[in-house]
């Protein structure tokens, strides 16, 4: 039986040839290992000589929606923020010629360091999750205080009603990969845009912000690179921290989420607490619950399109990970806690 070519090699000897053309130091024998997980753009690290020296990232391959998997975008927030308060890794080169290795990729500088996994920090004491939340806190108010103007952003994206604009594109990227009714869905499409807060707030925001989207140095509660920016835009930083908050509503099993963790027993804090030290750290007066309310269902929703996403690239044959077509199912899950919280459950979690 012939074997099945693996659809994410890359052909090392032109990959090889445009490092050595593009990027300082690039010399000696190339070796690409796909990272494990991620459901998007696909990741390896790149080593010269036995040595890991830097990262890729590239589009997947396949036919792919208009605007997504845009690394070139990532490519220029992390350049723009490479010197800034935000630690990222360091952009090294950008290519754009899709003939070189199939799509388009940019080159990072690779950053040692620690990456969790699992919300929940087993592997850690209680005071150094703590120190850990207090970090991921302090980092992301930190991107959300930097004036996108001053950081070469101000084109980044649109100004005001991030909302509004979102609830329409990600209802229109649901659309494009829909494979099946699911009523939450339809439900949070009508009420979002009908009780859209109208804000006007802009700033650049992550789009993903979560523990494994950081890496943490080896031996401190320090964040040496927020990777992942795939989704980075101007937006509302109300939106970038629901996202992130989701962590709290979401059990361990299926979402690696903390709802039904002893938070005070782990020493990580708990939702209210984590908002209003964001809130300190940002400048910014606390949302009202019901701003709250909507900015979750809109995150719920959000990351119920993306979820859609991966599944039907599973089908096409497209997903970076074998994993991705259990997003089906987690779809309509994370869709009808969404619903539960607009509808007035305003402290609802998904349980197991």
């Amino acid at each position: 039986m012939p074997e099945v070519a693996d659809r994410h090699a890359l052909d090392l000897g032109a990959l090889a040839a445009w490092l050595r053309a593009h990027v300082a130091g690039a010399e000696g024998v190339l070796v690409a290992e796909k990272f494990a997980g991620g459901q998007s753009n696909p990741t390896y690290a790149l080593s010269l000589d036995g040595a890991v020296r830097f990262v890729l990232r590239k589009k997947p391959p396949g036919v792919l929606l208009p605007s997504a998997h845009a690394v070139e975008r990532e490519y220029r927030v992390t350049d723009a923020l490479k010197d800034s308060a935000v630690p990222v890794a360091r952009p090294l080169a950008l290519c754009e010629d899709a003939g070189v290795i199939g799509t388009p990729f940019f080159v990072m500088a690779h950053v040692a360091g620690r990456n969790f996994w699992d919300a929940r920090l087993p592997e850690l004491q209680p005071a150094e999750r703590a120190a850990i939340y207090d970090e991921m806190n302090r980092v992301l108010a930190a991107l959300h205080r930097i004036d996108p103007v001053a950081a070469g952003l101000g084109d980044f994206g649109r100004p005001g009603d991030y909302f509004g604009r979102q609830v329409a594109r990600w209802t229109k990227q649901y659309r494009a990969t829909e494979t099946a009714r699911i009523e939450a869905m339809e439900r949070l499409i009508d009420w979002l845009p009908a009780n859209n807060p109208g804000r006007q707030d802009s700033r650049i925001v992550h789009g993903d912000y979560r523990n494994d989207n950081l890496i943490f140095a080896a031996d401190a509660p320090a964040i040496r690179a927020v990777i992942d920016w795939e989704l980075s835009t101007l937006g509302d930083p109300l939106a970038d921290l629901a996202q992130h908050v989701l962590a709290w509503r979401v059990p361990h099993e299926g979402y690696r989420g903390l709802a039904d963790a002893d938070l005070a027993g782990l020493g990580i804090p708990g939702e209210s607490a984590y908002v209003a030290r964001y809130c300190e750290r940002a400048g910014i007066a606390p949302p009202s619950p019901a701003l709250w309310a909507y900015a979750l269902a809109f995150a719920m929703f959000r990351n119920a399109a993306i979820r859609q996403g991966v599944f039907r690239r599973a089908l096409d044959g497209n997903a970076s990970s074998g994993a991705a077509a259990l997003h089906g199912a987690r779809a309509a899950e994370i869709a009808a806690l969404g619903w539960r919280i607009a509808a007035g459950e305003q402290d609802a979690v998904l349980t197991r």
